[in-house]
This record gives C-alpha cells, sequence and structure tokens, in this order.
C-alpha cells in the first residue's frame, strides 16, 4: 500500500496486488498483466493481425478499378503520410501505458469514450469476421472432392457452364460458382426481409471456428503467441505456391498487366476518388482504429523499440497486398483466357472474387482440389489471425477494467466471450445471412473507423500534448534529435488529421446506400446501419476522481514496474 499526498492537501492511498496467473510467467518484466515471450510473437502477431483478407480480395480489385499499377503512387504516399504515422502512434500508446484502448484513453478524460467505441466496433466486427471464417472453412470441406461442386451448373436454366462477355451483362445467366455460392452455400433469401431458417452446416461451421478461436486463445497471448507462428507465415507459403502456379497457366500475363503492367493508367491520378480508395484502404489494411493494435502494443517490455517494428509491420502488410495481388490476378487472367473474355469482366470485389471469380478459376485447374483447399486454407488462417486480435481487444479491456474478477479467469473469460460471439452470429448465417454481414461491413467498418482515428489522432497531439507523448515515447526509446521528430509532429499535428477529414467530408458527399449486388437494402436496414454507428460512437465522460485515481495508479504502474525507478525518483520525476 503507497500513501500519496499532493501539493492540495489530497491524499490518495494505492493499493496493489500482486498474483500469479496463468497468463503471467515468471520472467514477465509486467508482473500484473504479463508479456509476450518474445518479440517474434509480437511481430507475428502484429502481422497477423495487420494482414487480413483485406489485403487478398479488396486492394486487388482497388489496383484494377484505380489504374492498376498507377494505383501503387497513391496508396504508398497514403501509407507515409497516415498509415504509418498512426500505427506508431497507436503502438507508442499501447506500449507505454500497458493498457487497453479503454483504460488508456483515461489520460485524455473528455476522450476516454474513443476506448469504448474502439472495444464496440472491434465486438460488432468480430461478429462477422467469424462469419466469413466459417465461410472459408466450409468451402475449404467442400473442396475435398472430385470434382469440385461448383465447377459445373446443377439442372438449372438459369446457369451457364460456358458463359461469355454477354451473359454477364444479362443478370438472369449464372456462373456454376455464382448458382454454388448462392444456392448452396448461403441459400440466400431475396432479401434482408426474408430472414428464413438458419443454414446449419453454416452454422457448424461458425461453431468450429469459435472453438478454434476459444482454444488458440485460452491462455491469453501465452497460446496465441505461439499458434501465429503457423497462422501469420502459412498464408505467404500458400500466395508463392499460387503464384508460381498461376505464372505459369496460358493468359497469366494479360491478368499481371490488367493489374498492374502495361495497362496502367496514369490519368487517375487526378481523379479524388483514387485517392480517397488510397487512403482508405491504408487504413482499413493497417486495422488502425479498432484498438487490436494498442492491445498487443500493451504486452510489450517498456524499452522495446516500437519505433522499428512500426515500420516492419506496416511496410509487410503493404508488401503482402501488392504480392498477393498477383497471385490473384496471374490465374483471373488464365480464367478470362478460357472464357475468351476481356479480365475486368471476370474481376469481382470482396465476396464476389473469394467466394465466385477465384473459385471458378480454380476448377479449372488440373488437379482444381489441392488448390482449392490450399486457397481456402489460407483464407481462414489469414481471418484468424484477425479474430485472434479482435477478441484479445475484448477480453484485455475486461481484464484491465475488473482485474480482480478476472485475472484468475481468463480461460473462462475468452470462452465467454468466444460462446457470446457465436450467438450473435447465428443471424449471420440465415438465408439473410450475407445481407447482414454486408450491412456490418459497410457502415461499422468504414465510417467509424475514419472517425476515430481523427478523434485518436487529434486528442493525443491537441488535448494530452503532442511534445508530452514525444517525451513519453523517448522514455522508451532513448532521447531523439529535433531533426527525428520534426516529420512525425508535421504528421500528427496537421498533415494525418487533415486527410482524414478530406476522406470523412469526401465519403459524406459521395454516399451512396450500400446494396448487395442488385439487391437494395429496405429502410429499416439503412436505418438500422446508421443505429450501429450511433452505437460505437464514442460516449461517457468518467469523474475527475476516477480519472485521478487511474491516471495515479496507472503512471506509477508505467515508472515503478517499467522504469524501476525508487520511490523518491518517482515522486520528483513525475508529481512536478
Amino acid at each position: 500500500t503507497l500513501r500519496v499526498v499532493f501539493p492540495n492537501g489530497l491524499v490518495h492511498q494505492i493499493i496493489f496486488f500482486f498474483e500469479q496467473d496463468l497468463h503471467v510467467d515468471d520472467g514477465d518484466e509486467n508482473t500484473e498483466r504479463g508479456n509476450w515471450a518474445n518479440k517474434k510473437e509480437y511481430i507475428l502477431s502484429m502481422i497477423g493481425y495487420a494482414v487480413g483478407l483485406g489485403n487478398i480480395w479488396r486492394f486487388p480489385y482497388l489496383a484494377y478499378k484505380n489504374g492498376g499499377g498507377a494505383f501503387l503512387i497513391p496508396y504508398f504516399t497514403m501509407l507515409v503520410l497516415t498509415g504509418i504515422p498512426l500505427f506508431f502512434l497507436e503502438s507508442a500508446l499501447g506500449q507505454f501505458c500497458s493498457q487497453g484502448p479503454i483504460n488508456l484513453w483515461r489520460a485524455v478524460p473528455i476522450l476516454q469514450g474513443v476506448g469504448v467505441a474502439m472495444v464496440m466496433v472491434t465486438l460488432i466486427v468480430s461478429i462477422y469476421y467469424n462469419v466469413i471464417i466459417a465461410y472459408s472453412l466450409y468451402y475449404m470441406f467442400a473442396s475435398m472432392q472430385f470434382p469440385l461442386p461448383w465447377s459445373s451448373c446443377s439442372s438449372n436454366s438459369s446457369c451457364s457452364d460456358t458463359p461469355t462477355g454477354a451473359h454477364f451483362t444479362s443478370y438472369s445467366l449464372q456462373t456454376p460458382s455464382e448458382q454454388y455460392w448462392d444456392r448452396v452455400a448461403l441459400q440466400r433469401s431475396s432479401g434482408l426481409d426474408e430472414t428464413g431458417p438458419v443454414v446449419w452446416h453454416l452454422a457448424l461451421c461458425l461453431l468450429l471456428s469459435s472453438i478454434i478461436v476459444a482454444a488458440a486463445l485460452i491462455r491469453g497471448i501465452k497460446s496465441s503467441g505461439k499458434v501465429v507462428y503457423f497462422t501469420a507465415t502459412f498464408p505467404y507459403v500458400v500466395i508463392v505456391i499460387l503464384l508460381i502456379r498461376g505464372v505459369t497457366l496460358e493468359g497469366a500475363r494479360d491478368g499481371i498487366e490488367f493489374y498492374i503492367g502495361s495497362q496502367s493508367n496514369l490519368t487517375k491520378l487526378t481523379e479524388a476518388e483514387v485517392w480517397k480508395d488510397a487512403a482508405t484502404q491504408t487504413f482499413y489494411s493497417l486495422s488502425v482504429g479498432w484498438g487490436g493494435v494498442m492491445t498487443l502494443a500493451s504486452y510489450n517490455n517498456f524499452h522495446n523499440n516500437v519505433f522499428k517494428d512500426s515500420f516492419v509491420v506496416s511496410l509487410t502488410n503493404a508488401g503482402t497486398s501488392v504480392f498477393a495481388g498477383f497471385a490473384i490476378f496471374s490465374i483471373l487472367g488464365h480464367m478470362a483466357h478460357i472464357y475468351k473474355m476481356p479480365v475486368g469482366e471476370v474481376v469481382k470485389e470482396g465476396f464476389g472474387l473469394a467466394f465466385i471469380a477465384y473459385p471458378d478459376a480454380l476448377s479449372k485447374l488440373p488437379i482444381s482440389p489441392l488448390w482449392s483447399i490450399l486457397f481456402f486454407f489460407m483464407l481462414l488462417t489469414v481471418g484468424l489471425d484477425s479474430q485472434f486480435a479482435g477478441i484479445e481487444v475484448i477480453t484485455t479491456c475486461l481484464l484491465d477494467a475488473f482485474p480482480k474478477l478476472f485475472k484468475s479467469k481468463h480461460a473462462l473469460l475468452t470462452l465467454t466471450t468466444s460462446s457470446i460471439l457465436y450467438l450473435l452470429g447465428l443471424p449471420c448465417v440465415t438465408r439473410a445471412g450475407i445481407y447482414w454481414v454486408t450491412l456490418i461491413d459497410q457502415f461499422v467498418a468504414s465510417w467509424v473507423l475514419l472517425f476515430l482515428a481523427l478523434l485518436e489522432v487529434a486528442g493525443v497531439a491537441y488535448i494530452y500534448g503532442g511534445n508530452r507523448f514525444i517525451k513519453d515515447i523517448e522514455m522508451m526509446l532513448g532521447k531523439k534529435t529535433f531533426a527525428f521528430w520534426l516529420w512525425w509532429r508535421a504528421c500528427w499535428f496537421f498533415i494525418s488529421p487533415c486527410i482524414i477529414v478530406v476522406i470523412l467530408v469526401w465519403s459524406v458527399i459521395t454516399f451512396v446506400p450500400p446494396t448487395y449486388g442488385e439487391v437494395p437494402y429496405p429502410p429499416w436496414g439503412l436505418a438500422l446501419g446508421w443505429l450501429m454507428i450511433l452505437f460505437a460512437k464514442p460516449t461517457r465522460k468518467s469523474s475527475w476522481m476516477e480519472q485521478t485515481e487511474a491516471s495515479v495508479s496507472s503512471c506509477f504502474r508505467c515508472f515503478y514496474l517499467h522504469q524501476k525507478l525508487t520511490f523518491k525518483q518517482f515522486s520528483t520525476n513525475h508529481f512536478e
């Protein structure tokens, strides 16, 4: 017990509890929360979290849509101006405070709701992300047969085994893979109004997904840190295998040139939409604003070089996006060659690329089940890494908020969280499930993240104090020169906030109500989407005494556990 007397006469008493828990080892620097077992586990977890499904299916489509290779210019520009600065900011915040997103924002009481909103967004997104993992599991199991079940049409007149360009302009005809996705995998209803029963094969895959995630996180970072050795590296093995196979196929060159080659359109750089797409893709692919970056960094040792780590993870993430595009478009080029149509007519975004166009292309290859199993197993591992971090955000915040209640019950907390997410995900595996998944993706995983990122950088730079934050980082990394910090000050104080504001305004001006294919959402569905945004908005400011207690406890923990200062040094250096 420590008794602190403030200059104004206020007496504050701090009581510390040190308990041994399953997720804390004897060698951990932070004996209260535990640390990563080693640097590799942290880096792999960060890469696994940042490299998600968006790198596989969103970036290649955006590159095709926005001028091919020319799109790399605005993409890497936005990575330097907004992506890396915000990723570095979040990583440094998490490492310095050793707290999850909610407790961390007690340093800026008026913005503590930002941390709550991050957890709410992560909770909602984790629901539909779990469903996407279930889709990948189902397709992986369905690939274990020859021929692949989507390689030919069933007995239905609205499907064609030999589509041409004209077929793609006619909504009455489907390819075999489209028919399988709609009628077999999803059993899709006509719209959000027609919910229908639960699709049980998807519900079972969703259950399996929840079990895998719970098992990997049963001991927190101590168990997930071991799992990522496989889940974070295996996707690269599959991408290399698919790329090698893809470039040997006839028509692959057309696909690659369409993606990033001689057909690049530099005139696209004059369009504001291209720069907006580049900036938003940077935010989404780095997972900025979700709280996961802060959470994973909070388990670092205090003097870890978070600056170097931020560059490694950010550049690895960007490189993965570009590299994956070659594997995707080489095989899509082969598909276009077989169907004798332009590559642009077989390219689809999101679910259409991952579960329609690419599976269709794989079905045309020799030994097609092998390539299909590898592809969907890659989607599974990529999705699991991101889901691990999402669950960890939720459980870490609960552990930090109620340490006495949950500290010795980490396994039970993880199982309970996974079970709740499974139950909340059941509406997304009904016959109208794909409409719910798309609705969440269009509303929660877009607008809210940009708004939270803006509040985050503005709160640190202008309210907490950018110069104070720089001193906090120097406490961890050592003294840096003024020239070193000049760039980061420019980004945090001006460049990054301005870019985010422009993107937000542009998104509002160009807003179009989302649809799934040609199916529009009913007015009540769109209203529900806006309500989800309001549900995740920053709320609540804690009382002054709550902030005082939390700040003193957090600061003392930071100085005492990490810096190993004596109480005399602590009182002199901090309270003055």
